[in-house]
């Protein structure tokens, strides 16, 4: 019966951290960066930078 509880004991211990990851494994999914551009300027989607409005 001891070596039951040790073996059950060493499973639970072994397996604790793969379910505590698979909890927290949304890393870069939900963060994304936003960018805001001055007063008259704004985003260009090719270069990534702002430019200012013309017109």
């Amino acid at each position: 019966m001891k070596t039951v509880k040790l073996v059950l004991a060493a499973a639970i211990l072994t397996g604790a951290p793969g379910l505590a990851l698979a909890q927290g494994c949304s890393y870069g999914k939900q963060q994304s960066a936003q960018m805001s551009c001055a007063p008259g300027t704004t985003l260009n989607a090719e270069t990534g930078t702002c430019v200012p409005v013309t017109g």
